[in-house]
């Protein structure tokens, strides 16, 4: 019919020569290319010019003549002008690469959208995962200072990183709790344990040191803790929070956390 075809819609591009797979050759050689381009058409009209010539750059002198005074010394002596090393390397050392990596001290620490101070947590790794905890503030290292409240699901003040968390729409309004300035990533951080000294006569009397809980920590969760309880107490909602804090977080065949809202 008179009526035109609908243009075809116009894919990725395709290059015309291109190297076969696994071994490095081209499809087309030099030759068959120049004939498929019809280079030699564009000779003849002159519309392809020719390369102009380059003049090559002077290469710099690297020795020097001096003239040395003396009947048996030649009159003159060719030097380098760079010194040769007095000594090289029997072997070659690895080379230091040049990298722009920054500094774990300088990176930026960015929080997801959706943890703000306030919010429950839903821990999924570690040793208290599956545990509902409330979010109170990102320390200087980026990770999440949380806690159970103790007293209602066993959780202590604690860090953790917030891939490991799933953040929920259940808010709590904590901006009356006064979180102590010393809580910091070196107020958690873990205190090395001496070895026992093995000495004559002793052996079997030494005991190995066990890790435990500083009475200054103790205090400041039970400070924060109250602050927490009293924050949820004002709530409207108060006894499904605590009851929600405090039940296990689970899942059922054929539910898929990233399918849901929380």
């Amino acid at each position: 019919m008179g009526s035109k075809e609908a243009a075809k819609p116009k894919g990725p591009h395709k290059p015309r020569n291109f190297v076969l797979a696994g071994s490095g050759i081209m499809r087309y050689s030099r030759s068959r290319m120049y004939g498929k381009r019809a280079i030699y058409r564009l000779k003849k009209k002159g519309l392809l010019e020719r390369k102009k010539e380059v003049p090559k750059k002077a290469k710099a002198p690297t020795t020097v003549t001096k003239q040395i005074g003396g009947d048996k010394n030649g009159g003159t002596r060719t030097i380098s002008i760079k010194r040769q090393p007095k000594s090289y390397q029997t072997q070659e050392l690895p080379r230091k690469l040049k990298t722009r990596k920054i500094s774990f001290k300088k990176q930026k620490r960015h929080l997801r959208s959706s943890i703000k101070p306030g919010p429950i947590l839903i821990l999924v790794a570690g040793r208290h995962r599956g545990k509902r905890v409330v979010f109170l503030k990102q320390l200087d290292s980026g990770l999440l200072l949380v806690t159970g409240p103790f007293n209602i699901n066993g959780c202590p003040l604690r860090r953790i990183n917030q891939i490991y968390v799933i953040a929920t729409k259940t808010r709590i309004d904590i901006s009356g709790v006064k979180i102590p300035d010393n809580m910091n990533d070196s107020y958690f951080r873990r205190k090395q344990l001496k070895r026992p000294k093995h000495t004559e006569g002793e052996i079997f009397d030494t005991k190995k040191e066990k890790y435990s809980v500083s009475e200054e920590r103790k205090k400041d969760q039970a400070d924060v803790d109250k602050q927490i309880i009293d924050a949820i107490k004002k709530n409207s909602e108060k006894k499904l929070l605590f009851g929600y804090l405090a039940k296990m977080f689970n899942l059922k065949n054929h539910q898929y956390p990233h399918k849901m809202v929380f």
